[in-house]
């Protein structure tokens, strides 16, 4: 299945509480259980002003979709087409 790259422009994000992420976290596990296991949510990176989302999904509408449903900003979506680290210089 695709893997997919949220890029969420959020003023501050880096200053979010605990509390807040983990009610961010809620409400994106609650949007993706009734949309079914066809979309899974990988892991996200908190910055300053923007948080990346790494989401696995049929297709970007999916992601989108997920997006909407949550009240969630997807400024930009990719599609992952390789991953690469250190080991691939071996």
């Amino acid at each position: 299945m695709p893997k997919f790259v949220i890029e969420r422009e959020i003023p501050g994000a880096g200053k979010l509480s605990p509390q807040e992420l983990q009610a961010i976290s809620q409400k994106s596990c609650s949007v993706l259980s009734e949309m079914g296991p066809q979309i899974q949510w990988v892991q996200s990176y908190v910055t300053d002003d923007k948080i990346y989302c790494i989401y696995v999904a049929p297709n970007e509408e999916a992601v989108r979709e997920h997006a909407k449903q949550g009240g969630f900003p997807a400024n930009r979506v990719s599609r992952v087409w390789s991953v690469i680290d250190p080991t691939t210089a071996e």
